[in-house]
């Protein structure tokens, strides 16, 4: 399980100089987090909290945070909301993407004051009959629900249709948690077994295999589960590439100095010595894009690095850098370098102006 370390919040929260005690924006996204803590004892003038992405299971925590003003929690295994009640200036609430079937549960946000964006996308509960009424009648200080704006009209329906549609709702949300408890049973039985047939497999990688073509359900532990096979494999992976021997690194210059002529992405190319400068067309991929090229002219040699694969061609005359061109075609994504030539042979030149 990963923590919510005060290394880990330094980290993020250089934009603020690593100081955790004034910062008011946190990313915390994507880091396997399951549990929120500490965040509110050292990060009090929190006004932005960015958890998606993660394995967190409960809101909770978060009561001291009262400046905190948007709270994003989409794609977690969160099932109710709960424990904002001292968030007094949170007004945007990103709940996408989880596992919310206890609608009832958005009551507690009615102490919020404060609150005028909620989004639900994604969650049990959005399935229910008169969902949007229910949430719409139940948080009157909402101005949008789901990203879709509430109108005065919709909103004076909801609160008189409101103890109509919470029988409804509480009906949905007992059959649903019903259905959740089974669920639960069903998959803490599958993945008994399929630990017990992996553990019968000798081979790794056939092991590896077996876990991802085994038939899951969508829930929290199905997350946890994939997300925990995540972080071994990479760090099976960092382990391995820490035992293997380090790449052979390839010399760009003979000893002498002497720039070589290398080709690692064995890329096809077109070098042309004219009478006053060198024009050379690398046939770089059409679509990959520009970013991903970095190309370095100096008066003996030219250097293009495409996805970190070297081209580097050497001439016999010297060059200037500084008037040199590089262009890359619209239509063919070839790399066209023009290398004006320090001292251009005058001969050639007037005999081809003459011709």
């Amino acid at each position: 399980m990963v923590l919510i370390t005060e290394e880990l919040v330094r980290k993020k929260s250089e934009h603020n100089e690593r100081l955790i005690s004034t910062l008011e924006e946190i990313s915390l996204h994507q880091e396997d987090i399951e549990v929120i803590e500490h965040i509110q004892n050292w990060c009090r003038d929190l006004k932005i909290l960015l958890l998606q992405s993660n394995l967190i299971g409960r809101l909770e925590n978060l009561h001291k945070l009262k400046r905190l003003e948007y709270l994003n929690v989409a794609i977690n295994n969160i099932e109710r909301v709960e424990n904002l009640e001292g968030c007094e200036s949170l007004s945007k609430l990103d709940l996408t993407l989880n596992f919310i079937g206890e609608l009832t549960s958005v009551e507690s946000l009615c102490g919020n004051h404060n609150l005028r964006e909620l989004v639900l996308i994604g969650n049990p509960c959005v399935d229910y009959p008169h969902y949007r009424d229910y949430v719409v009648g139940t948080l009157p200080q909402l101005n949008s629900l789901d990203c879709v704006e509430i109108t005065p009209s919709e909103r004076l329906q909801a609160l008189r249709e409101l103890p109509k549609n919470r029988a409804i709702v509480v009906q949905k949300q007992t059959d649903q948690a019903i259905e959740r408890d089974e669920q639960r049973i069903r998959v803490a039985e599958q993945q008994s077994a399929l630990a017990q047939h992996c553990a019968a497999i000798e081979d790794e990688e056939e092991r590896l295999k077996a876990f991802w073509q085994a038939k899951s359900e969508h829930c929290p532990e199905i997350r946890t589960e994939i997300a925990r096979q995540h972080r071994l494999g990479r760090e099976r992976h960092e382990t391995k590439s820490a035992l293997d021997p380090p790449k052979r690194e390839r010399n760009l210059f003979a000893p002498c100095g002497r720039p070589y002529n290398l080709n690692q992405g064995k890329l096809p190319f077109n070098f042309q010595d004219e009478a006053d400068h060198y024009l050379l067309q690398l046939e770089v991929y059409r679509h990959l894009d520009t970013s991903l090229i970095d190309v370095d002219v100096q008066t003996n040699y030219t250097r293009v690095t495409v996805k970190k694969k070297i081209f580097q061609i050497a001439y016999n005359e010297e060059v200037k850098p500084d008037e040199s061109t590089v262009q890359r075609s619209q239509i063919t994504g070839h790399l066209m370098v023009t290398l004006k030539k320090l001292k251009p042979d005058r001969m050639s030149i007037y005999t081809r102006l003459c011709v």
